[in-house]
């Protein structure tokens, strides 16, 4: 009881942070968390290093109330701090092999007639390495390893099977003999280092002992924090956990669920994250029966069960083979939706997910090949104007209601500033630390990995741990300073006892007022130059020519996706999410000070701009859009057709980088608790198959021909989509297949990873 009260109150803690960090966090499918029974979740991608396992435990115990293990670092774990709060947290403490890892003595060479001989000069082996320990070779031989299965001398050891590296993609493992050969070679040798085998009885032991119990473990089974675009080469550990527990339990049923993790810039104070629960999965007895009987039945019983869950996964996450992949699908994705169209996170991630899918099902087709170097010249021809996708049809058209916008918003823009301003100042010392400390860390652990990119997962990590360390030294800083000052100009001489007490409780209020401020007043300045363009007489030719562009590419989308979604889903026209479909808010109900137009996503305290706005002009989005879309004429209409709504400075946000148009879904006021006869409980539309039965029960005589009526409503928690079945044989081939079972690793998660170059 005293432990379980001991993790909630950390875990408060850890909520406040991270919702301080995140503008918004979006659970999807939390009704998938089993109530009860043990439970393994598979996390992934692991893209955000310290706020992964926070996002997981937070999510999990408001959604369903369960309390989540995750395995940390034996060495972690005997550092005061970091082990006192991992106790607590009640984590699993495992030891790796890269914590233990020590220079070797000598230098080594590789045979050039066998790629399995090591020979060392000056070397100690049989004093410093043993069978079943690895080797792994300086930045110079990328990071090379391999295991030894045999040490025959001082001088002289045989590996198991050749020294490899991982792949550029990361998927897979690559023999790197001859590179390795040729450094020695040209080096006189080449240092190295020894990871000693590392048994993992104890932490299995542990595990299978809390999933008796029916506890929850939470697992990141790509082993370290990287910032690909794909997942790394799955480890097997959770499917030791899995059938070990349920092996030395019989009639234990241990559950597990893919955990897909997808955020809007990772690494960017106050961006937004998406965490998605798949559907649970079983455990086949037959997979435990196998696992029984040891080696190779063994392996295979764990390769089975990995690529059952790395199935789950891919279909909770969004993933790409490289980076300018992601960028033309969220690209398309914006196309493909009109101006001003209300999704919410879950939707956008969804709707991506389903336009990759398509993509590398199809990416071979000349159609399909053509349409990408379309979309590419089109985000090139964006960043030369320094526009956003969403702000062509603003700065495409002139009239005086733009004149009189830009006037306004340029007004808030300085009232917003004035107000942000005093505290962003008093808390410049916090960001330029955060920044300067975060960015010389990710350095250092880009240096240190041979599959991190830009080192961009540890980023947001390193910004929390300095701003928590940093703010409550200025704080007291500045509350020395106020008592010194109250004190030397004998300031309210009966209250300044209290000064320093009232200054530090001031502080984080008034920090959050200026965050707030802030915020409204960058998206009003996001908001400004499609304004001016529309404005200026120079630029009216170029930008014209960009929306022509962006409409040409629009019907191009919608005439590819109307040709290939029937061909690879069989209930494509039924689940399609259309461009013409609107979700007006981005909870299950409306929350307090509505819009005009009903339109429920926008509060004074979610986006005070936003809401002054729309009350002092009476302009929206939803008015325009929103709202008609419900009748006829608007869903007949050509997909690209521009909204006439002036664009709402909340979706100004900067595509240019992010590539993903989120600050159109404004976060509102939960009021769950009202009442399911009240305004605020009645459900609103939110998807295309909301729409089709308002308009059947609208007795409309007109109707979309790709209307199905048979399809029921979907579930609120499914974010107002329905799932797609693929038909049989349409697809790609699986990417990143773990073939080769041979070494079964351990999924970390939690703590920093040194060795998270072990990819299998």
């Amino acid at each position: 009881m005293a432990a379980g009260l001991a993790y909630d109150l950390i875990l408060i803690f850890w909520r406040i942070v991270i919702n301080i960090f995140f503008r918004e966090i979006r659970p999807r499918g939390a009704f998938n968390i089993p109530k009860d029974g043990p439970v393994l979740f598979i996390c992934g991608p692991h893209a955000n290093q310290f706020l992964d396992p926070l996002l997981l435990f937070s999510e999990t115990r408001k959604e369903a109330g369960r309390r989540v293990s995750v395995l940390t670092a034996a060495k972690s774990m005997q550092r005061k701090f970091i082990g006192s709060v991992a106790r607590v947290m009640d984590s699993i403490p495992v030891a790796r092999a890269a914590d233990y890892a020590k220079a070797g003595k000598g230098r080594i060479v590789l045979s050039e007639s066998d790629p399995l001989l090591v020979t060392g000069l000056n070397t100690a082996f049989t004093s410093q390495v043993k069978p079943k320990s690895q080797l792994v070779l300086p930045k110079s031989a990328a990071y090379a390893s391999a295991t030894i299965e045999e040490v025959i001398s001082d001088t002289e050891l045989r590996l198991k099977g050749e020294f490899v590296i991982p792949s550029k993609d990361g998927s897979a493992n690559v023999k790197a003999s001859t590179r390795v050969r040729s450094e020695g070679e040209s080096k006189d040798g080449l240092e190295y280092k020894v990871l000693p085998h590392v048994e993992q009885d104890q932490t299995y032991g542990a595990c299978f002992t809390r999933l008796k119990e029916g506890g929850c473990i939470g697992v990141f089974p790509e082993g370290g924090s990287h910032d690909r675009t794909d997942f790394l080469p799955l480890k097997a550990g959770f499917s030791i956990m899995a059938l070990g527990a349920m092996a030395q339990y019989p009639g234990l049923d241990v559950k597990l669920v893919p955990v897909g993790l997808s955020y809007f810039h990772p690494h960017k104070f106050r961006s937004r994250a998406v965490i998605e629960f798949g559907a649970p999965q079983s455990v086949d007895r037959e997979l435990v029966d196998l696992y029984k009987q040891g080696g190779a039945k063994k392996r295979e019983a764990c390769g089975k069960l990995l690529e059952q869950v790395h199935d789950g996964l891919r279909a909770v996450t969004l993933r790409a083979p490289d980076w300018e992949t992601m960028q033309v699908i969220q690209a398309a994705r914006r196309l493909y939706r009109i101006p001003g169209q209300h999704l919410t996170l879950g939707q956008v991630v969804e709707l991506s997910k389903r336009f990759m899918e398509g993509y590398l099902a199809y990416k071979d087709e000349p159609k399909i090949i053509e349409l990408r170097q379309k979309v590419l010249a089109y985000n090139r021809l964006l960043r030369d104007m320094g526009l956003a996708d969403h702000q062509v049809e603003r700065a495409s058209s002139t009239s005086l209601k733009s004149a009189l916008l830009l006037v306004y918003r340029t007004g808030l823009l300085l009232w917003w500033s004035m107000l942000a301003l005093p505290g962003f100042l008093l808390h410049a010392p916090v960001f330029i630390l955060a920044k300067s400390i975060s960015i010389m860390k990710a350095k250092e652990a880009l240096a240190a990995s041979t599959v991190k990119i830009q080192g961009r997962d540890v980023l947001a990590t390193w910004k929390i741990l300095v701003s928590l360390a940093v703010t409550p030294m200025l704080y007291v800083f500045y509350c020395i300073l106020a008592t010194f000052l109250a004190y030397k100009y004998d300031l309210a001489p009966a209250w300044r006892h209290w000064t320093p007490v009232a200054i530090f409780f001031l502080l984080p209020g008034w920090a959050i007022a200026s965050l707030k401020f802030g915020e409204a007043g960058a998206d009003v300045f996001k908001s400004l130059r499609p304004l001016f363009l529309s404005l200026w007489p120079g630029s009216l030719r170029e930008v014209d020519k960009l929306r022509q562009m962006r409409e040409s590419l629009a019907n191009e989308i919608s005439e590819v996706i109307d040709e290939f979604g029937p061909k690879m889903y069989e209930n494509f026209q039924s689940a399609r999410i259309l461009p013409s479909a609107t979700v007006p808010q981005t909870g299950r109900n409306p929350g307090m000070f509505v819009r005009k137009a009903q339109a429920p996503d926008s509060s004074v305290l979610s986006h005070p701009m936003l809401w002054l706005d729309e009350r002092i002009f009476g302009w929206n989005r939803s008015a325009s859009v929103g709202q008609s879309v419900w009748n006829t004429t608007k869903l007949d209409k050509n997909r690209s057709e521009p909204s006439t709504a002036p664009t709402s400075p909340a979706e100004s946000d900067n595509e240019e980088e992010a590539d993903v148009d989120y600050d159109d879904v404004l976060a509102i006021i939960d009021t769950r608790r009202a009442g399911p006869g009240s305004p605020r409980g009645r459900r609103r539309g939110r998807s295309y198959h909301d729409l089709t039965q308002l308009k059947s029960e609208a007795n409309s005589t007109a109707t979309s021909p790709n209307m199905d009526n048979s399809v029921p409503l979907p579930a609120p928690d499914d974010e107002g989509t329905n799932r797609l079945h693929k038909r049989i044989g349409a697809g790609y081939k699986k990417v990143n297949e773990d073939a080769n079972q041979e070494s079964v690793g351990l999924g970390l998660s939690g703590a920093k990873t040194n060795g998270d170059q072990k990819t299998r």
